[in-house]
């Protein structure tokens, strides 16, 4: 889950038709590149994995907020590294993978077409059903 309406849509959807199911958000700050800002700025942080995680945390609080106003419960887990990979290296921890069609920055056009489509990407490779919401 990022910052975007398609994020928190997919939570929303993930939480209304899998009432039996336990929820994950995962919330995968990028790895350092010429394309990725915020990521070169985190590689200068003393502790990565501190520093990925304080930035996770508007995520997850968002993400609190929609779980508390359907009364259920979710965990949250930081990765670090390219979003799709860290999805698709966990993807067989889980049943199914729900996430939104386009992330905080799908209108940058170069990066998407230097970087892809986080769900395109998923959904072509998960061992694991995925649902996409838009």
């Amino acid at each position: 889950m990022d910052d975007s309406e398609h994020a928190g849509r997919a939570l929303e959807y993930a939480l209304d038709n899998l009432p039996g199911a336990d929820i994950t958000v995962v919330h995968v700050v990028g790895v350092p590149s010429m394309m990725m800002g915020e990521a070169v700025a985190l590689s200068l942080e003393d502790d990565i994995s501190e520093a990925a995680a304080d930035r996770a945390q508007p995520v997850f609080r968002r993400a609190r907020e929609i779980a508390d106003e359907r009364d259920r419960e979710i965990d949250t887990i930081v990765g670090i590294g390219h979003p799709a990979r860290n999805l698709l290296d966990r993807a067989e921890d889980y049943d199914t993978i729900v996430l939104g069609a386009h992330g905080e920055d799908w209108s940058r056009a170069t990066r998407r077409f230097l970087v892809g489509n986080i769900a395109e990407t998923v959904s072509k490779r998960a061992p694991v059903p995925v649902i996409i919401v838009r």
